[in-house]
């Protein structure tokens, strides 16, 4: 196989999950998920230079300095795996542009390595096709398939069985950035504790959960008021239980003109609905004067994606 390019430059989104009903715990220690995703305008930027070895790189205005740079890194993974799958035998350095938080519950890894797969097939021109590499990415992590596919998707299984949902218009959102991430086995665990402790006033956790109809009928309308109504988070909980300064956040979010905030995926970014984009600019103004780290996007938007140079 020729090489197609000498550099190839890929952008892949962060996710916010505007729902997450997470399953029992299973004897495997894992636990079935149901969520809807949805891709953010918040990229990570990986481009994939010729290479006789694999390398990584970081730069970027997240602080990246205790990101493994060694085969454990989840680009440098997603790279090898595509390489043994196709029979390339180069290799591959990696710059990483990073914007999504690190352990913040938006799925930064995931695109990294969904990126990376998209920047290798088209550096390599190992041309695996897209089904392909929708299976190498479900090897790599429950969120990598989605951060390939990006739009607006039901997660069920850990989250990598993807189905396309309707999302008509756009939604505006603004991010409360933590300064430091969370643990996702240490929240799950955190959960499975918060359960046995309120058995007796919560319902049992069903074993395959569901997204609520609610959610899939807001996103097909379109309407931010709707959604608001209908997000929700199984994780909150023991994610608020481990940082308990985030209830703080959410209730400020709500007194400023947020429709509703809630944790992203495992934690501890916050995402505020807001109604349109004069009432997130409003919300990302007042935050902002609280001296809270704070991004404004918007969702859904395409996923891993070759740029124009």
């Amino acid at each position: 196989m020729s090489a197609s390019a000498p550099s190839v430059h890929v952008k892949a989104p962060g996710k916010i999950n505007v729902f997450m009903r997470v399953g029992s715990l299973q004897e495997d220690g894992y636990h079935e998920v149901a969520t809807a995703y949805q891709a953010v305008s918040l990229c990570e930027e990986v481009r994939a230079s010729l290479a006789p070895d694999f390398s990584v790189a970081f730069d970027g205005p997240v602080d990246c300095s205790r990101l493994a740079t060694d085969g454990s890194n989840i680009a440098i993974k997603a790279a090898r795996l595509l390489a043994r799958a196709a029979g390339y035998r180069g290799g591959v350095h990696l710059d990483i542009t990073k914007r999504v938080p690190i352990a913040g519950g938006m799925g930064g890894g995931s695109a990294d390595a969904a990126a990376t797969l998209v920047a290798c097939d088209a550096l390599w021109a190992t041309d695996v096709g897209r089904d392909t590499l929708h299976s190498l990415a479900a090897k790599l992590g429950a969120d990598v398939p989605f951060a390939l596919a990006g739009g607006t998707a039901i997660g069920t299984g850990k989250g990598d069985r993807l189905s396309p949902a309707l999302a008509k218009g756009q939604f505006h959102w603004v991010l409360v950035l933590a300064d430091s991430g969370m643990s996702t086995p240490r929240v799950y665990e955190e959960l499975d504790r918060h359960r046995e402790r309120h058995a007796l006033d919560i319902f049992p956790a069903s074993v395959q959960p569901t997204v609520d109809a609610g959610v899939l009928q807001a996103l097909r309308a379109g309407d931010p008021h709707m959604l608001a109504e209908s997000l929700h988070n199984d994780l909150q909980a023991p994610a608020l239980h481990l940082a308990p300064t985030l209830s703080g956040v959410l209730e400020l979010g709500e007194r400023n003109g947020a429709l509703a905030g809630i944790v992203s995926g495992s934690g501890p970014t916050i995402a505020f609905l807001a109604a349109d984009l004069d009432s997130a600019i409003s919300l990302q103004i007042a935050l902002s004067a609280a001296r809270m780290r704070v991004l404004r996007v918007t969702g859904p938007v395409v996923g891993a994606r070759v740029m124009a140079e």
